[in-house]
């Protein structure tokens, strides 16, 4: 369950996402296994870039999406421990899958303005 920081965060996140549709959008996603400490040595990443089309929150499933062309990334909304702003249109979100499993994804819009 989210705390209500936590869930307040992605709210706000996902209400304001459409001032980014048309945007350079970079998710970094990596899988950790603890996310006190983020070690390279134990840790997988990946790095994606596209134009934001569209996001949605997908009810079957509980999922947060966007989308670009040839790209569809999903968030799930239910196993989000952490989400929070990390710089000026950088943000963090952390999902944890089972005990010492997390996603930890960044994203990161270019935005003009």
């Amino acid at each position: 369950m989210l705390q209500e920081t936590t869930h307040k965060a992605v709210l706000d996140f996902f209400e304001e996402i459409p001032k980014y549709y048309g945007c350079l959008t970079e998710i970094t996603e990596g899988l950790v296994d603890t996310i006190e400490e983020v070690n390279a040595q134990f840790s997988t990443w990946n790095l994606s870039e596209f134009e934001l089309i569209r996001s949605a929150y997908r009810s079957n499933g509980g999922r947060f999406m966007m989308e670009g062309q040839k790209l569809y990334y999903e968030i799930a909304a239910d196993k989000i421990v952490l989400f929070k702003q990390i710089g000026r249109h950088k943000f963090e979100c952390v999902e944890q899958y089972h005990e010492g499993v997390y996603r930890v994804t960044k994203i990161r819009f270019h935005y003009n303005y």
